[in-house]
């Protein structure tokens, strides 16, 4: 095996991977039930369930890609901006769609579904939420195994498979209280890595930060906002992050079960709503400190005297290479830490909410009477297994097909293609009573069909697709109840 690292390194590395497992193994030492698995009890409190929000939406994407935004040729701070809209979208969740969760006491975000329309609507959203979220965390997955390829010098497909199994074990045996108390170290993390990052960086220049932001002034990174509006434009304005980000993250913490879970596992809905509200402000933070950590590396690649980035690196690794080549022994295993820790949060938890998803959303419905807790117990742990090899298996092939986007393009693509529409049948469930189930089905398979027509047909820049899919969902689902007969099917 070719290292690219030395040994002080790869024992933290090691060190880290050991360590969260046996977290993981200490925290499911006990019996567990289905409320303990996939809820935590239903009793962690609201800060530890801040940080795992935060976390969650953290994964490598975030840590990697976003300051390869900044970092590019014309590139700046404009794409902050999305921050403002998932603020205003989280308190539009905490007024009108939290109080759903808190009546009576659902497992996952779809049983509200079925309580409002009926059986159908509920696994249809759930198996949508299925596919899409394993989709995309898998593209997530493969991000962080190309830093593993480098430091390891292993191939891609056995990058891959280590950090699976590695998530995999501690959500396997820990469920949710292991998930979301290692999303709260792993969130500390990462936030130390980005800290060495930056000083590093700041180090290396003579005149220090003011040296840096001379250089980010004369080069137009330091633009914030961008007001000019249009639905094409293919980077980030105030109104496509303010209007698009609001309803893109109103749909994945309003209506994704990935989400959705952590406020379930809060002791109230009081403590879950602190957690939600406070999670925008900390990613606005958090998204600042990596788009000036990437405009840090263009400063980096413009005062030294030779090339030091291979001209064949993407935006999406400039980081990885900067970290595994840059960076002293010892901070250097940190910060490869904080990657995976940043990729394990939000993995474990795709896992851990998939599982619970299939099981209490299609498993045990359709095996009414004759699901034991215990037999849920296991198709829980089962599922979850089968989720990691089946995220596993897509990463691998994304990395034989290969892609010329930045990877949190392709993720938050999918995140607005699939959430925008489920959003709008939440939209319909709150605030349009009269209609039924047909109508409701029928509005989101509309709006699928609109926004895919968008998608492929159109230039609509992705802010847009939650926006404009939870619409097409309101609008045709409404019509579609004056048209029909009045009835109510299950």
């Amino acid at each position: 095996m070719n290292l690219g690292i030395g040994l002080l390194d790869s024992l933290i590395i090691l060190g880290y991977m050991l360590a969260v497992v046996a977290f993981g193994l200490w925290l499911g030492r006990k019996k567990q039930d289905t409320a303990d698995y996939f809820l935590g009890g239903r009793a962690l409190p609201w800060g530890a369930l801040l940080l795992s929000i935060v976390a969650t939406e953290t994964s490598t994407v975030t840590f990697l890609s976003i300051p390869g935004i900044s970092a590019a040729a014309g590139g700046n701070f404009t794409f902050l901006q999305i921050a403002l809209g998932y603020i205003v979208g989280r308190f539009f969740v905490i007024a009108f769609l939290l109080p759903l969760y808190f009546r009576g006491a659902p497992f996952t975000a779809y049983e509200v579904l079925e309580g409002r329309f009926g059986k159908l609507s509920r696994r249809t959203v759930s198996g949508l939420f299925l596919l899409t979220r394993n989709v995309s965390d898998a593209l997530r997955l493969f991000l962080t195994a190309l830093v593993l390829q480098i430091v390891l010098g292993l191939d891609i497909a056995s990058s891959i498979i280590a950090i699976g199994v590695v998530t995999i074990l501690y959500t396997f045996v820990g469920g949710a209280k292991s998930v979301i108390w290692n999303d709260c170290i792993q969130f500390l993390i990462y936030m130390l890595g980005a800290a060495a990052i930056a000083m590093i960086i700041v180090d290396s220049a003579p005149g220090g930060w003011g040296q840096v932001v001379t250089f980010a002034a004369q080069n137009e990174k330091l633009q914030f906002f961008d007001f000019e509006f249009s639905l094409v434009k293919p980077t980030m304005t105030f109104w496509a992050g303010l209007a698009g980000g609001a309803f893109l993250t109103a749909a994945t913490h309003g209506t994704d079960q990935l989400m959705v879970q952590r406020y379930l596992s809060a002791r109230s809905r009081k403590d879950a709503s602190l957690a939600l509200g406070f999670s925008g402000f900390i990613v606005l933070l958090q998204f600042a400190v990596f788009l000036a950590i990437g405009v840090g590396l263009a400063w980096f690649a413009s005062a030294a005297s030779a090339n030091v980035f291979p001209a064949e690196l993407k935006n999406d690794q400039l980081l990885a290479y900067f970290v595994v080549h840059y960076m002293p022994a010892g901070l250097l295993g940190l910060t490869l830490a904080a990657v995976f820790a940043a990729a394990m949060s939000t993995l474990s938890s795709s896992l851990n909410s998939s599982a619970a998803a299939f099981c209490t959303d299609i498993y045990l419905p359709l095996r009414a009477g004759s699901g034991t807790p215990a037999n849920a117990m296991k198709v829980g742990r089962m599922a979850t297994v089968g989720f990691g090899i089946v995220q596993a298996g897509i990463a691998i092939l994304f990395a034989m097909l290969g892609s010329d986007e930045s990877t949190v393009s392709n993720v938050l693509k999918i995140s607005g293609f699939a959430t925008g529409p489920v959003l709008g049948l939440y939209l319909l469930a709150v605030f349009a009573p009269r209609v039924d189930q047909r109508a409701a089905v029928g509005g989101f398979i509309a709006g699928v069909a609109i926004l895919s027509w968008l998608a492929m047909g159109t230039a609509l820049y992705w802010p847009w697709y939650a926006l404009a899919g939870a619409l097409a969902t309101l609008l045709c689902g409404v019509t579609l109840s004056l048209l029909l007969p009045a009835r109510r099917l299950r």
